[in-house]
């Protein structure tokens, strides 16, 4: 199917396919797994049945939709829960959330599924989204053959045990560690570089196993006149002696990297502000030639003028990068704006790009090097250190097959951050074991209590979480289901024997908001509510504010719908403290409220942004999730047609511009 020789993993799992035996691959980042899965695709097709390629996230659902659709055409179809393209074709691209959905609201709809691919299957390990790929494998109709692709992990033949028991056939699992690309990995500390773990702690680490700790080092800061300047925050510790040395110089590495000729290069930093700080440094270097800058921007102002985003202000800030050869990238920018440095990035044109982790995560984009800005990150609590699996995935960018003889890594060290012992485990040791995370939504809950009546715990017993836990972690994982069930029966989701509730019926495809939603719904507060106020409501329940936002000031109009839904979330949260149910149902946060009305009212999304204090691409991430909700609520069986018309009009209202994420992805094909 391919023109080029197989790999020895790739050869063993393409015979396993052809014939028809179900493969767990565990293989390193760029190591070519998607081979595997475009022979799975293949053979679906050609036997007259049906694929279904899942992905944890949407950017990954997208660029498979594109790279299939350039060789399949209108076979391929796409549903990501604000993209529905084509969705009777015999090839499916979808986020593995919907898959799950599709499988317990649609019983029977992929009879005909030859084959279904799951992608980064290492995500069972998420713990907010892992247990949606169990329920998935779970669900998984038997005749349909399983193509799980996964980075390098170590308890992949457990993984694979557990999914042949569940469905009673065989699994092959094929594991590959060597890399087509090698890695170089060098070391930047006490802004010196190292190529050897044992020089390092020599003189990064001056020979000890951790440094005390001394003030924070400087960093490069943009000043409002868009000049750079250096703050050097370094000084000596009265307490220990100790000093904090030569702070890491990320201009002098990257400078270094490009005079050994190792560009392009990814730069891996932890926060949205540090990324943008980092290629605004980066730009005055001025990494690109004289005879190359114009192509560049001939192909950015192309793709803009695509994209329609050319009079989007971000747009020409990030030409103003562009032009000095460097870009960013992380979740707070336009998707559109996005998109288009992936693809220019992906043309080879951009020396550097600095972006957050997520784009690590199977977007293919692999670059000459690689920087990771540190080894320690804040996740909600104090900093932690990356775990082995994290740091594999970002360096397996670096190296691209056919093109380098190997991929560069370079780690920039903190020696005050992160123990010696630690670094030679993030070296050296195994990734971590993928293990269940498990958690039952109430949706979920109702859909299996619909088909299985009083079997839950039958189907307990087949997840992982039963499968990897002790007995006593079994018995009180099933008494949270147990728990959760009483809590449906007694608010009058249930009845005996299956049946479930006017109420229940409504909750079946709320995933997430179905108590909230459900019971202002019995209530009658959907159906009365004005259009724009469900609109708010919907994006308050989707909102999450960060940490430390102060309460949100609303109009006199909106304090009573406010209120009332706390009100609400209050006596929840009493009955799951009660119950000892965790996590508890998600909060409401209304700070969106006005541009939401400004929105619906028809103002330019340029217009609405100012009012929002969040960045664009948040805006449009928080619409494109209650355009999923007013879907979501067009197809609740139970739903008055009031309020299913009302949550049509919402979504043309909502549903445009840069939130129509359907005619984005039209238009990059």
């Amino acid at each position: 199917m391919h023109p080029f020789t197989y790999d020895r993993f790739q050869q063993e799992a393409i015979e396993a396919i052809l014939g028809g035996t179900s493969v767990f691959v565990s293989a390193p980042t760029g190591a070519g797994k998607t081979v595997i899965a475009e022979v799975a695709v293949a053979e679906s097709l050609k036997s007259k049945g049906m694929a279904i390629y899942t992905a944890p996230i949407k950017a990954l659902s997208n660029q498979k939709f594109r790279d299939f659709h350039a060789q399949y055409g209108e076979r391929v179809g796409i549903l990501t829960g604000d993209v529905t393209l084509n969705p009777e074709a015999p090839l499916l691209i979808m986020t593995t959330e919907i898959y799950r959905n599709s499988l317990l609201e649609r019983k029977g709809r992929f009879a005909n599924c030859r084959w279904v691919i799951f992608d980064e299957i290492h995500y069972l390990d998420d713990p907010e989204r892992g247990t949606v790929w169990e329920e998935a494998l779970l669900l998984t109709p038997r005749e349909t053959e399983i193509l799980a692709l996964s980075a390098t992990i170590p308890n992949a033949e457990q993984l694979a045990a557990w999914i042949q028991k569940i469905h009673g056939r065989p699994v092959k699992v094929v594991q590959e560690t060597h890399r087509p690309v090698p890695l170089k990995v060098s070391f930047q500390c006490q802004n010196e570089l190292y190529s050897e773990l044992d020089s390092l702690k020599a003189h990064g680490y001056r020979g000890r196993e951790q440094m005390t700790a001394g003030r924070r080092p400087f960093r490069m800061r943009r000043s409002r006149g868009g000049k750079f300047y250096f703050r050097n925050r370094s000084a000596p510790t009265a307490a220990t002696g100790d000093s904090r040395g030569r702070a890491n110089r990320a201009d002098q590495l990257l400078r270094q990297i490009q005079t050994a000729g190792r560009l392009p290069c990814l730069y891996f930093a932890f926060s949205r502000k540090r990324v943008e700080e980092l290629a605004w440094e980066f730009a005055a270097l001025n990494l690109i030639s004289p005879e190359s800058k114009a192509p560049l921007l001939n192909k950015f102002d192309e793709l803009c003028e695509r994209y329609q985003i050319r009079h989007e202000r971000s747009a020409w800030e990030m030409r103003e990068l562009i032009a000095q050869g460097a870009a960013y990238h992380h979740a707070g920018l336009l998707p559109t704006l996005k998109e288009v440095v992936e693809i220019v990035f992906s043309s080879r044109l951009i020396p550097v790009i600095v972006t957050t982790e997520t784009f690590a995560l199977g977007v293919n984009m692999p670059a000459r090097s690689v920087v990771l800005d540190t080894l320690s990150r804040r996740t909600g609590g104090p900093k932690e250190i990356l775990r082995v699996r994290e740091l594999s995935q970002m360096a397996g960018r670096a190296g691209r097959r056919g093109m380098d003889e190997a991929g560069f890594v370079y780690l920039r060290i903190n020696p005050w951050e992160v123990p010696f012992p630690r670094l030679i485990h993030l070296m050296e040791g195994k990734p971590e074991q993928v293990s269940s995370r498990f958690g039952l939504t109430y949706a979920t809950l109702l859909n299996l209590y619909r088909t299985h009546s009083q079997d839950l715990l039958g189907f307990y017993q087949k997840t992982l979480h039963a499968f990897q836990a002790s007995a006593p972690i079994q018995r009180e994982a099933y008494s949270l289901i147990e728990r959760k069930v009483s809590l449906l029966q007694k608010w009058g989701y249930l009845y005996p024997a299956g049946k479930l509730s006017l109420k229940g019926e409504f909750a079946l495809s709320i995933y997430g908001y179905e108590l909230i939603l459900s019971e202002l719904f019995a209530d009658g507060v959907l159906d009365s509510l004005p259009l724009i106020d469900l609109g708010i409501l919907l994006l308050a329940l989707v909102y999450e504010p960060r940490r430390g936002t102060p309460p949100a000031r609303l109009p006199h109009r909106l304090r009573g719908l406010a209120e009332k839904t706390q009100n609400l979330l209050d006596r929840i949260h009493q009955e799951e403290r009660r119950l000892r149910i965790s996590p508890l149902t998600k909060g409401a946060s209304f700070h969106l409220s006005q541009a939401m009305e400004r929105w619906c009212g028809g103002a330019a999304f340029d217009k609405v942004v100012p009012i929002a204090d969040v960045a664009e691409g948040e805006l449009i991430r928080y619409f494109r999730m209650t355009v999923q909700l007013y879907r979501a609520l067009q197809a609740a069986p139970a739903a008055s047609r009031a309020l299913k018309e009302k949550a049509h009009r919402l979504l043309k209202q909502v549903n445009r511009d840069p939130v129509d994420a359907e005619a984005e992805l039209r238009r990059s094909l």
